[in-house]
């Protein structure tokens, strides 16, 4: 189960990639348009921005707007951004992998093996699946067509 402040990040990014280009939004909007605690998502925005994914904008016409372009942002870059490593066991992460403490062979953990499948199709749905292909509603695996790359 995902964390309310992934939850929130995933409606705050799909909301700002879908606004009109160039035009940004207020964490004030995104805050009553989802009653997300605005206090709560301003730390959420700031932490996206870190990661080089929004960039804010002051003034008049300021907020947030998409700093990459949403189909390069995947839900498993922002899934790890607020929930660390995806993986149920520490001796399937890549990025944080540890040992277990009660392993006698890794090769022959059946634990591990059948955790392991769960969790590559899992990854492999989550780091493929992009901002972008929400927006679009495409379909997992579907190549998006030439002529919406072009108009995109």
């Amino acid at each position: 189960m995902i964390s309310n402040k992934a939850r929130y990040a995933f409606r705050a990014l799909l909301t700002i990639a879908a606004a009109p280009e160039g035009e940004a939004m207020t964490s004030s909007e995104i805050s009553r348009r989802y009653n997300i605690p605005h206090k709560f998502l301003e730390q959420i925005l700031l932490d996206l921005k870190k990661a080089g994914i929004l960039e804010s904008r002051r003034g008049k016409s300021g907020g947030y707007v998409m700093l990459r372009p949403a189909d390069t942002v995947s839900f498993g870059e922002v899934l790890r951004i607020f929930e660390g490593p995806l993986a149920p066991l520490p001796c399937l992460s890549r990025q944080s992998y540890r040992r277990c403490e009660d392993c006698v062979s890794e090769a022959h953990c059946e634990i591990r093996r059948e955790f392991g499948r769960s969790y590559d199709a899992s990854r492999r749905v989550l780091d493929a699946r992009t901002i972008g292909d929400a927006l679009a509603n495409t379909p997992f695996g579907s190549p998006v067509p030439l002529e919406e790359r072009r108009t995109a």
